[in-house]
């Protein structure tokens, strides 16, 4: 059915990281950055794209407790589909921490990821960052959109993205949001894996991503960190946020993952319901426990 074709899981693919990136260049991208190759046609507004069959549909997790003790650091997963079951392995560096950093839209992932670096002194690599870069003016990613869109999306300065624009089509149009995580979640973890190479030296680092489970991303990680919060309290924080009508707002957090699933997928739970001192306490006790 159309609606079991929107929730099936787009596969990356895994990207090698450019060698002696150490710095960024003006679009947010580490230096000497290559961008996958852009799609080569254009395809309708509502097009209909095939859906993806076997195990790339999106999977469910049988839990820890089943898991061997040889499949520490991994996700014994049952696919909805027909495939096989599969494995989903952690990074496993005998020499770094790598905390994946993630939540639902509006629980407040920034507000985390800011005391990470501030209080806690942490190298936080933030894939928003990454996916504006990806789509900068005069990108090839900025291209593909703007061949794809047009001028809907065409900001006043030269080549840019009218982010806001693009957001209401793509969160109105699961097949156009596909579309775009398809384009750009390459990209961001081409630039992870960069990073994380420069800092291969640093004994933790936060991946701070949104969409963590839906891109694939979590393979890069040690370990899960998910930040929740009451479902009303990150409704309001969405509208005062971006401005939302509350529709438009509550559409766009049904679009993501329910953070009853991530749960299931995460290793730790922090809880920001607005204490920021719990907030702090809670962050302090996770990085004092051993991955």
């Amino acid at each position: 059915t159309q609606a079991a074709r929107t929730r099936l899981r787009v596969k990356l693919p895994a990207h090698t990281a450019p060698s002696g990136a150490s710095n960024r260049d003006r679009s947010g991208l580490p230096e000497g950055f290559n961008p996958a190759v852009m799609p080569a046609a254009r395809k309708p507004l509502g097009a209909v794209m095939p859906p993806a069959t076997g195990c790339q549909a999106k999977s469910v997790t049988v839990g820890r407790a089943r898991l061997g003790k040889a499949q520490q650091y991994g996700r014994f997963e049952r696919s909805r589909s027909s495939c096989a079951a599969v494995i989903r392995t952690r990074f496993q560096g005998p020499h770094q921490r790598r905390i994946g950093l993630t939540g639902g839209i509006a629980t407040g992932k920034s507000t985390v990821g800011q005391l990470l670096a501030g209080r806690f002194g942490l190298k936080v690599l933030d894939a928003d960052l990454y996916a504006r870069g990806a789509l900068a003016p005069g990108s090839p990613a900025a291209r593909a959109v703007l061949a794809r869109y047009g001028e809907p999306v065409a900001a006043k300065a030269g080549g840019a993205i009218d982010r806001a624009a693009l957001g209401r089509i793509v969160f109105a149009e699961p097949l156009e949001r596909r579309w775009l995580e398809q384009l750009v979640h390459p990209l961001v973890r081409q630039c992870f894996e960069s990073e994380l190479g420069r800092l291969a030296h640093e004994p933790v680092v936060v991946l701070m991503v949104p969409l963590l489970f839906e891109a694939g991303l979590e393979s890069l990680c040690s370990e899960v960190w998910l930040v929740t919060c009451r479902p009303e309290m990150q409704l309001q924080r969405l509208i005062g946020r971006d401005g939302l009508p509350e529709p438009e707002a509550r559409a766009r957090i049904a679009a993501q993952w329910p953070l009853a699933r991530k749960q299931s997928l995460a290793d730790r739970l922090i809880n920001n319901d607005g204490d920021p001192e719990a907030l702090e306490q809670q962050l302090a006790a996770a990085l004092a426990l051993n991955p």
